[in-house]
């Protein structure tokens, strides 16, 4: 006998609850759980100074509510022994059988996970309570019930436990429970999450709804006596059930809408549970005629059922008053589905287990996702994924062949490109929605028809990350533009290996290079130049796992007036303007009168002008080893016109060692700005990460290297 908050629950009293819906229970195992979970925590106690054994009781009789099955419920009483006490898998085994230890055991993993911890660790936990959640969803729904309790009698906890606890529940278990299917624990562990989280915020909701309901007696009433009034009328047989939104569901239309509570209009809710499919139509005929139904908000799930079960369908109108209801009609089994989701599994009637033809298993869902998560992805990356999965709310459009394409909310044709198949999403330049040419980040809509305009050699852009919504297209445009990425990082780590190895008079052979990459631990030669290429290690590293006596020292920058080797005594040098020609790069110099010898990039455009003066050319390069960062170049850079971006951008030269010495701007859009940036660099090695980086910058549209012939007037052309 165990008493939790003045109330004596016993074994025969939980026995009780489950033979109500279970007659064929057995009783005697429920029994000696429910001993073996009272002798285990004997003499633990809860934060609230009660016995801790309440808190398995209580979640057994959350999930007794739920009509779960015996296994369920023995879980639940003995879900903290593991853990908490000296009871071991094997005695729990020997005891109760495999079928419940490995239950007993998932939960006790689940509660270890530190769901709370910073991103990557977070990240980690998703995957482990979907591995989970896949192999058997009683897991789950076990520690849901045990997160309710928890959050039911929070109270008793520090203030800052509360708000830790609160958050956890608020953005990982809210979420799971609604994908789960069971939208009245996701409402009510939302509801005890803002209660901690948004005190005042809440209260104030409940304070106007009071005054709401003494300004207009029971609305609640008056509108459900209306409906069965008008169905009655119809002849259509049907239970009607009326509510006030919970707060937290008002404070989130608030806040999505941006609007005071009095200018919210659909702040109440009404379910009609029909006996057949055809009368949930005839229904919906009824309260049309008798109410204007509110344009967009109509929503039938029974024809287009979403992902996990849910059949319903929704209509706002505007019913007593002018004030708008939402109205929600389906059939008692898809009601069941709606209110126990996942739970519907293990559903009776009449005392006998029966399969509900609506549930749909959302192991599939959860299976699903888990196959396309690659054990490479990277952690933020599949966090995203998680919570744009867990959050969606869908909407249905339609290929030119009328086949039916599940999005969620806000999703773009991006998106629907992907549903369809990667390939297309690859090849994706256009869309056309019900027959008009659109933007790809236009959102789709319920019922649209969708048509994905596509091209033979088209890759994924990186802006259609920030376009698209969908876990799936996010997770193939990043392995796209990855895969991209490698090639050019390669490209590009050739070239400056390449000059890294001519820096001290060595080649970059094929055997060298395989050779650097063993000394370096790295798998393969193009694993190492994607490496270098993407300035995670240096060409310098490179040579100096071979040739370690070669290597300069990063310490010893060479002087600004002894970078340039090759001119004779007396002669000064400086610079030209127009290809700004930096170390690294293979160079030339060109005698001019009275301003000594002009330096020039091998490539620059202007040494065209002294190809019939062999006799001013002197052939010059650069002095090996660590240069300042004294070189200037100019970037042409194209960046959203945002709030914040350019300081990011000037934030992000900065981080990587680079000091800017001019900015022009040279066009501006609303949309957009073009400007140039002077840079001070060491080489050209610094100058590829400088520009890796920023390219790399959601909001850099374009950065190239900036070249300006008309800028050689230092030079005198002589003929």
């Amino acid at each position: 006998m165990v008493t939790s908050n003045d109330l004596i629950i016993t074994s025969d009293d939980l026995i009780a609850r489950v033979r109500a819906y279970n007659p064929k229970t057995n009783a005697a195992l429920i029994a000696d759980a429910f001993v073996f979970g009272a002798e285990s925590h004997e003499g633990q106690f809860r934060h609230s100074g009660e016995a801790y054994f309440t808190h398995p009781i209580a979640v057994a009789c959350i999930l007794a509510e739920q009509q779960m099955d015996d296994a369920t419920i023995i879980t639940a009483l003995l879900h903290d022994t593991i853990e908490d006490t000296g009871a071991t898998f094997a005695v729990v085994e020997e005891r109760f059988g495999r079928e419940i230890a490995d239950l007993v055991d998932g939960v006790t993993k689940l509660t270890n996970l530190q769901v709370s911890s910073h991103e990557t660790k977070q990240a980690e936990n998703f995957r482990k309570l979907f591995m989970a959640t896949s192999r058997d969803l009683r897991v789950t729904l076990v520690k849901l019930a045990d997160r309710l309790h928890n959050m039911r009698t929070i109270k008793s906890m520090r203030d800052d436990k509360q708000a830790q606890k609160a958050r956890e529940t608020m953005d990982i278990y809210a979420p799971l429970a609604g994908r789960m299917g069971m939208q009245w624990m996701r409402e009510e562990l939302e509801d005890l999450a803002f209660r901690v989280l948004n005190p005042e915020g809440r209260n104030s909701i409940i304070r106007r709804f009071i005054t709401l309901q003494r300004e207009t007696g029971d609305v609640v009433e008056k509108i459900q006596t209306d409906m069965e009034f008008e169905l009655d009328k119809a002849g259509i047989s049907a239970d009607i059930y009326g509510r006030a939104k919970k707060p937290y569901s008002i404070w989130r239309k608030m806040q999505e809408k941006e609007q005071g509570f009095s200018r919210l209009s659909d702040i109440y809710g009404f379910r009609v549970i029909t006996h057949s499919e055809a009368e949930c139509y005839a229904a919906l005929g009824a309260i049309h005629q008798r109410w204007r139904a509110v344009p967009g908000r109509f929503k039938d799930y029974i024809s287009q059922p979403k992902s996990n079960g849910y059949r319903s369908i929704h209509t706002t109108v505007s019913g007593r008053d002018g004030k708008r209801v939402e109205v929600q009609i389906r059939t008692v089994e898809m009601h069941e589905v709606a209110e126990a989701g996942v739970a519907a599994h293990w559903s009776y009637r009449e005392g006998e287990r029966v399969e509900n033809r609506f549930a749909v298993d959302p192991a599939r869902w959860i299976a699903q996702l888990t196959e396309r998560l690659d054990e490479d992805h990277d952690h933020s990356e599949f966090l995203d994924l998680v919570k744009l999965e867990m959050y969606q709310d869908q909407v249905f459009c339609f290929t030119p062949k009328g086949d039916v394409i599940k999005l969620p909310r806000g999703a773009t044709p991006i998106d629907f490109a992907y549903a369809i198949h990667t390939r297309i999403g690859h090849a994706c330049v256009g869309a056309k929605i019900d027959g008009l040419r659109v933007p790809l980040w236009t959102r789709v809509k319920n019922g649209q028809s969708v048509e994905v305009i596509t091209a033979d050699g088209q890759t994924p852009q990186a802006t259609w990350i920030d376009i698209a919504v969908t876990g799936r297209a996010k997770t193939a445009i990043r392995r796209a533009l990855r895969e991209e990425d490698r090639a050019r990082f390669i490209q590009l780590g050739r070239e400056l290996v390449r000059v890294g190895f001519e820096n001290v008079q060595k080649k970059a052979t094929d055997k060298a290079l395989k050779t650097a990459a063993k000394a370096l631990g790295i798998l393969s030669v193009d694993d190492l130049l994607d490496l270098v290429g993407s300035a995670e290690i240096t060409s310098r590293a490179v040579v100096s796992a071979i040739y370690p006596e070669l290597a300069i020292s990063d310490g010893v920058e060479i002087e600004s007036r002894r970078a340039v080797i090759g001119l004779e005594a007396g002669q000064t040098r400086r610079l030209a303007q127009c290809c700004q020609p930096i170390p690294g790069e293979r160079i030339v110099g060109i005698t001019s009168r009275g301003q000594g010898v002009v330096v020039h990039a091998i490539d620059c455009e202007v040494l065209a002008d002294f190809e019939d003066q062999p006799e001013r050319w002197i052939d010059l390069h650069w002095q090996e080893g660590t240069h300042s960062a004294t070189n200037t170049i100019t970037l042409e850079m194209t960046i959203t016109n945002d709030a914040g971006v350019l300081g990011r951008i000037c934030t992000l030269i900065g981080e990587n060692d680079a000091n800017i010495s001019d900015l022009v701007f040279i066009d501006r859009k609303p949309d957009y700005f073009r400007l140039l940036i002077e840079v001070d660099l060491r080489d050209v090695e610094h100058m590829h990460i400088v520009m890796t980086a920023l390219e790399a910058d959601t909001n850099v549209a374009e950065i190239a290297r900036h070249r300006d012939p008309d800028r050689a007037g230092q030079v005198q052309r002589q003929r």
